[in-house]
């Protein structure tokens, strides 16, 4: 049985974020954050069926595709950086950090689309609000993990923060599988919560400093399906690097 996430409305996310440290749009309360009609949303969708390999899993698994962009937001201006390597100290992540990982670039296609800059900009935005106005250095990945082996692993790593200022996840299709349930806990405490992304362009927006957060695996309901995610990563100061 799916637990469905408690949705909070775009007017009252700032004091949800500040309340427990993060909250859930729906995919409507997306497009409204980010002045987008849903269709412009979902038209972005198509580019996940083409990503390329993740070379770097040290499980040996084929589960995960994916590409990786850097940008930097500054008042209400988007710029791509120079393509760089995602890194992450052991401390963040402790089975892929230390290591200077390549993916492929996400499409200029894509970045090209309107809604994909009102997505990085609206976030930005969101991050400035609860952080403090200031450039950002935001880190974008698409991630897809299928079931062709069996298993697909969302966060291999477990449990974990990313090292950053505000994370945010969105679904972008899940096609065929169970599981994939998404587990947001106190950093510092016990409390935690657990419910499923189903519904596409649902957000999760995670004070990272504040909480941790995990998916667990996902297997096919019958033939291999999979699970389309984008996760923005928002830091201050500069993009983490080795």
């Amino acid at each position: 049985m799916l637990l469905h996430p408690a949705y909070t409305y775009p007017e009252q996310l700032l004091t949800q974020m500040r309340q427990q440290g993060y909250a859930v749009l729906s995919p409507q309360g997306v497009a409204q954050l980010c002045g987008c009609a849903a269709a412009e949303l979902q038209a972005l969708g198509p580019a996940w069926a083409d990503l390329a390999p993740d070379a770097y899993l040290k499980d040996g698994g084929r589960y995960r595709r994916r590409r990786h962009s850097s940008f930097v937001a500054e008042g209400g201006s988007l710029a791509q950086a120079p393509h760089r390597a995602h890194w992450q100290p052991l401390e963040y992540n402790a089975l892929h950090g230390g290591m200077q990982r390549w993916f492929e670039p996400v499409q200029p296609q894509v970045v090209a689309q309107p809604a994909w800059k009102r997505l990085l900009l609206a976030l930005a935005g969101v991050a400035s609000d609860l952080k403090g106005p200031r450039p950002w250095y935001l880190e974008a990945h698409q991630f897809r993990i299928d079931t062709a082996g069996g298993i697909g692993r969302p966060t291999p790593e477990g449990a974990h923060r990313d090292g950053v200022d505000l994370v945010a996840v969105f679904l972008v299709a899940r096609e065929g599988i169970k599981g994939g349930e998404t587990r947001v806990f106190q950093a510092d405490g016990p409390a935690g919560q657990r419910f499923t992304l189903t519904e596409p362009w649902s957000a999760l927006l995670l004070d990272d400093e504040r909480v941790i957060h995990e998916t667990t695996p996902i297997q096919p309901l019958g033939e291999a399906g999979f699970r389309d995610t984008l996760v923005l990563t928002y830091r201050a100061g500069g993009f983490q690097d080795a």
